[in-house]
């Protein structure tokens, strides 16, 4: 299960109105700043600030790596994935270390052998041009697939609760670089991206509160019905 995936999902209690609060500082802690400022470092060093890379990796993480270490834990937890996933971090290393700075005798694991990806970005930001048209138009029925249609080993970038779903394309957006491919540096593969309006009870059942969902899904992901 992908913990960032949360959408329609029970037992997570219900969903609260916005409220008024006062404005707090970016930082609760003096340590979330140094979390925030390393994982940018990270994905500067390795991926280009590639942020669907970044967005894998918190996806792989477990529930108490996701949820008990709090916002900018989860950031550290991700940056330590994508540091061990390009080998220029030994897995264990951060352990050992903090074991070691607690006075436990401890040897950290040799540094290995780095297997930083190769890429650059075709162009600035993830907005793209292609030389073809949408294969959907607004009034178009469509259907989301319920797996990922790319070969590899990617995530596959529709919330749960969609997958599967019928609804109707509303709206043509420009082309984007596609997070199923780019998050594992396997190409951006661009394509067109369509606003596709669904009806509560298609989602969730006839016992739904009536209403319109709207999601923006990628092309790939739709199909005729």
């Amino acid at each position: 299960m992908d913990p960032s995936d949360l959408g329609g999902r029970p037992g997570l209690g219900p969903v609260l109105p916005p409220s008024r609060v006062e404005p707090e500082p970016p930082f609760g802690r003096p340590w979330e700043g140094r979390a925030f400022a390393l994982t940018v470092l990270t994905m500067g060093r390795i991926s280009g600030r590639n942020l669907d890379a970044f967005r894998y990796a918190l996806s792989r993480l477990d529930r108490a790596a996701y949820f008990d270490d709090g916002y900018y834990g989860r950031w550290l937890n991700a940056a330590e994935l994508m540091l061990t996933d390009s080998a220029l971090l030994a897995p264990g290393a951060v352990d050992a270390r903090a074991r070691r700075r607690r006075g436990e005798d401890v040897t950290e694991p040799p540094v290995p052998e780095p297997a930083r990806p190769d890429y650059a970005p075709t162009g600035p930001g993830s907005l793209r041009t292609l030389d073809r048209p949408p294969r959907f138009g607004p009034g178009d029925p469509v259907r989301v697939l319920t797996r990922r249609p790319c070969a590899g080993t990617g995530p596959f970038k529709v919330p749960g609760y969609l997958r599967g779903r019928a609804g109707t394309v509303v709206a043509v957006r420009p082309p984007h670089v596609l997070p199923d491919t780019h998050a594992v540096f396997a190409g951006e593969h661009p394509q067109h991206v369509h606003t596709v309006a669904f009806g509560s009870a298609e989602l969730w059942g006839p016992g739904a509160e009536e209403a319109t969902v709207h999601a923006d899904l990628f092309e790939i992901h739709l199909e005729p019905r």
